[in-house]
């Protein structure tokens, strides 16, 4: 439990990764992690989309830049990017993609690899491209971008930031 708790205190998001890909153990276990996040209902509504090959990456990239607005790489070079998104029939979809994201964060973090969740997957996936995309994976429904978890080998360790004095109210 000890362990656990402190990997969830030093859990930092990584903005600076090595370019070697992680081993598909790693992976595993972290994907292990993300299908075991609650859901609504227990209705599963997220699905992941895991991403290694670099080609798809730095499109996935630049069609993520294009909607923030800049030409720098959102993805900060991560080798691995893993796209989740929910069924937006399902009314609890963004609270439970949002957890599928944490467990995958606090998992990757436990087994020692850097990661961070990079947003507007929603405007990149609802574009004509991203739906595009969708459709060549065979991701056929109502589906809504959640959110891009990037992982892999952190450069740097980043320090933790003070936690604010109202974090908690007790009443």
């Amino acid at each position: 439990m000890k362990e656990t708790l402190m990997d969830l205190k030093t859990r930092r998001s990584c903005r600076n990764y090595k370019p070697e890909q992680i081993k598909d153990e790693e992976l595993n276990a972290v994907l292990e992690a993300g299908m075991y996040a609650p859901t609504g209902m227990g209705m599963q509504s997220p699905v992941m989309v895991v991403v290694q090959k670099p080609e798809i990456i730095k499109k996935l990239s630049a069609m993520n830049a294009a909607v923030m607005g800049v030409d720098t790489d959102p993805f900060y070079g991560a080798p691995t990017v893993v796209i989740v998104l929910a069924d937006k029939t399902r009314s609890t979809y963004k609270e439970d993609g949002s957890l599928v994201l944490g467990n995958l964060m606090n998992a990757a973090h436990a087994i020692g690899l850097g990661s961070c969740w990079i947003h507007r997957a929603k405007e990149v996936f609802e574009s004509q491209e991203g739906k595009a995309m969708l459709k060549e994976w065979g991701i056929e429904g109502d589906y809504e971008g959640i959110g891009h978890c990037i992982l892999g080998y952190a450069e740097t360790e980043a320090p933790a930031k003070p936690r604010k004095e109202n974090y908690i109210v007790r009443v």
